[in-house]
């Protein structure tokens, strides 16, 4: 009589966290367009939790403004995208073929001053997730206080444009 000999590999569990160079390998976005520097929770298909140190070197502080540097708003708002895309991007097993793009930017406000210095800790919840689709409400904070919040909706779309690739449609 043979024996059964049953091995169990070990299941890796889900990353809760992602140095610089896990985000590199999921969000197609480079310097100086990358606005996530660290994550430090993730929820799978629920929430994240990333970081952004904000440096005197950033490029956009030469104009906005050189007397009195402020992070431009539409810059916060981009990195609350990017830390939901990074976690929907997560989900995608074919993500190399893909591109998160926004479709709606709705409620942004902006609470107070991003100056350098500043770390902003970006929270992301997720209000609606389609196969191909998301709304996602964010905040950022300094210190513990909102310094932006908003809600994004984007779409996965095919790296490769074609006709049927647009966005459109809310959720």
């Amino acid at each position: 009589m043979a024996e059964s000999i049953e091995t169990t590999e070990p299941v890796a569990a889900p990353k809760t966290a992602m140095e610089i160079t896990d985000i590199l390998k999921i969000l197609p976005h480079r310097y100086p367009f990358l606005l996530i520097d660290r994550v430090v929770e993730l929820e799978r298909m629920k929430r994240i939790v990333a970081v952004k140190n904000v440096t005197i070197t950033e490029p956009f502080f030469q104009g906005h403004f050189p007397d009195k540097p402020i992070m431009p708003g539409v810059l916060i708002v981009e990195a609350i995208a990017q830390a939901g895309g990074l976690l929907l991007l997560t989900e995608v097993p074919n993500r190399d073929e893909m591109l998160m793009v926004f479709t709606g930017i709705e409620k942004a406000r902006f609470r107070r001053p991003v100056v350098p210095g500043d770390q902003l800790r970006i929270e992301v919840e997720v209000r609606a997730w389609r196969r191909t689709a998301a709304r996602l409400e964010g905040k950022a904070y300094i210190d513990g206080k909102v310094a932006a919040e908003s809600t994004v909706t984007c779409r996965l779309v095919p790296r490769v444009a074609n006709a049927a690739a647009e966005p459109s449609g809310d959720l």
